[in-house]
Protein backbone atom coordinates (compact mmCIF):
# COMPACT_ATOMS: atom_id res chain seq x y z
CA UNK A 1 0.00 0.00 0.00
CA UNK A 2 1.52 3.41 -0.92
CA UNK A 3 2.41 5.77 1.92
CA UNK A 4 -0.41 8.23 2.52
CA UNK A 5 0.04 11.62 4.09
CA UNK A 6 -1.63 13.33 7.01
CA UNK A 7 -4.36 15.92 6.63
CA UNK A 8 -3.20 18.17 9.46
CA UNK A 9 -2.18 20.79 6.92
CA UNK A 10 -5.77 20.92 5.59
CA UNK A 11 -7.39 20.83 9.05
CA UNK A 12 -5.14 22.82 11.42
CA UNK A 13 -7.79 22.85 14.19
CA UNK A 14 -8.12 19.05 14.27
CA UNK A 15 -6.70 17.65 17.50
CA UNK A 16 -5.32 14.26 18.51
CA UNK A 17 -4.01 14.65 22.05
CA UNK A 18 -2.31 11.94 24.07
CA UNK A 19 -2.50 12.10 27.84
CA UNK A 20 -1.35 9.65 30.50
CA UNK A 21 -4.16 7.45 31.83
CA UNK A 22 -4.49 8.31 35.52
CA UNK A 23 -4.81 4.74 36.79
CA UNK A 24 -4.52 1.08 35.93
CA UNK A 25 -5.95 -0.58 32.82
CA UNK A 26 -6.52 -4.32 32.53
CA UNK A 27 -7.74 -6.20 29.48
CA UNK A 28 -9.17 -9.68 29.95
CA UNK A 29 -10.79 -12.32 27.82
CA UNK A 30 -12.66 -15.17 29.47
CA UNK A 31 -11.09 -14.29 32.81
CA UNK A 32 -7.54 -14.47 31.40
CA UNK A 33 -5.44 -11.31 31.76
CA UNK A 34 -4.27 -10.15 28.33
CA UNK A 35 -2.83 -6.78 29.37
CA UNK A 36 -2.18 -4.97 32.64
CA UNK A 37 -0.74 -1.47 32.66
CA UNK A 38 -0.26 1.64 34.74
CA UNK A 39 1.40 3.32 31.74
CA UNK A 40 -1.57 3.53 29.37
CA UNK A 41 -2.43 6.67 27.43
CA UNK A 42 -5.78 8.13 26.50
CA UNK A 43 -6.17 9.49 23.00
CA UNK A 44 -8.53 12.44 22.80
CA UNK A 45 -9.42 13.07 19.17
CA UNK A 46 -11.72 15.68 17.66
CA UNK A 47 -15.21 14.24 17.07
CA UNK A 48 -14.32 10.87 18.65
CA UNK A 49 -14.67 9.26 22.07
CA UNK A 50 -11.50 8.81 24.12
CA UNK A 51 -9.54 5.64 23.28
CA UNK A 52 -7.12 3.87 25.62
CA UNK A 53 -3.80 2.58 24.28
CA UNK A 54 -1.44 0.31 26.22
CA UNK A 55 2.31 -0.12 25.80
CA UNK A 56 3.20 -3.37 24.03
CA UNK A 57 5.49 -4.26 26.93
CA UNK A 58 2.37 -4.54 29.12
CA UNK A 59 0.45 -6.74 26.65
CA UNK A 60 0.82 -10.49 26.24
CA UNK A 61 1.79 -10.14 22.58
CA UNK A 62 2.30 -13.92 22.30
CA UNK A 63 -1.52 -14.21 22.36
CA UNK A 64 -1.83 -11.96 19.30
CA UNK A 65 -1.55 -13.01 15.68
CA UNK A 66 -1.08 -10.33 13.05
CA UNK A 67 -3.68 -10.24 10.27
CA UNK A 68 -3.64 -8.73 6.79
CA UNK A 69 -6.29 -6.18 7.76
CA UNK A 70 -5.22 -2.53 7.66
CA UNK A 71 -6.96 0.82 7.91
CA UNK A 72 -5.93 4.43 7.47
CA UNK A 73 -6.58 7.48 9.65
CA UNK A 74 -5.60 10.79 8.06
CA UNK A 75 -4.52 12.06 11.48
CA UNK A 76 -2.75 9.02 12.93
CA UNK A 77 -1.56 6.96 9.94
CA UNK A 78 -1.77 3.31 8.87
CA UNK A 79 -3.19 0.90 11.45
CA UNK A 80 -2.23 -2.78 11.64
CA UNK A 81 -4.50 -5.36 13.27
CA UNK A 82 -4.19 -8.56 15.31
CA UNK A 83 -6.41 -11.47 16.25
CA UNK A 84 -6.47 -12.32 19.96
CA UNK A 85 -6.45 -15.99 20.94
CA UNK A 86 -6.96 -16.85 24.59
CA UNK A 87 -8.34 -20.08 25.98
CA UNK A 88 -10.93 -21.37 23.54
CA UNK A 89 -11.74 -17.90 22.19
CA UNK A 90 -10.50 -16.14 19.10
CA UNK A 91 -11.38 -12.53 18.32
CA UNK A 92 -10.34 -11.44 14.84
CA UNK A 93 -8.96 -7.91 14.33
CA UNK A 94 -9.75 -6.89 17.91
CA UNK A 95 -6.36 -5.22 18.49
CA UNK A 96 -4.80 -2.44 16.43
CA UNK A 97 -1.68 -0.31 16.45
CA UNK A 98 -0.12 2.58 14.56
CA UNK A 99 3.34 1.11 14.14
CA UNK A 100 4.67 4.10 12.21
CA UNK A 101 2.32 6.93 13.25
CA UNK A 102 2.43 10.44 11.85
CA UNK A 103 4.89 12.76 13.57
CA UNK A 104 2.10 14.63 15.36
CA UNK A 105 1.11 11.45 17.25
CA UNK A 106 4.49 9.73 17.46
CA UNK A 107 3.70 8.89 21.11
CA UNK A 108 1.43 6.08 19.81
CA UNK A 109 4.43 4.12 18.53
CA UNK A 110 4.76 0.81 20.42
CA UNK A 111 1.22 1.08 21.82
CA UNK A 112 -1.84 -1.03 20.99
CA UNK A 113 -5.54 -0.66 21.58
CA UNK A 114 -8.40 -3.13 21.98
CA UNK A 115 -12.02 -2.77 20.89
CA UNK A 116 -13.55 -2.32 24.37
CA UNK A 117 -16.90 -3.83 23.37
CA UNK A 118 -15.20 -7.12 22.42
CA UNK A 119 -12.94 -7.69 25.46
CA UNK A 120 -13.28 -7.04 29.18
CA UNK A 121 -11.66 -3.67 29.81
CA UNK A 122 -11.22 -2.51 33.41
CA UNK A 123 -10.04 0.99 34.25
CA UNK A 124 -9.25 1.99 37.82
Amino acid sequence: MPQRESLYHEHPDYRVDLEPHPGRVRVMLGGEVIADSTRAVRVLETRHSAVVYLPRDDVRMELLERTDHESFCPFKGEASYWTLRAGDQSLENVVWSYEDPFEQVNGLKNYVSFYPDRVELEES
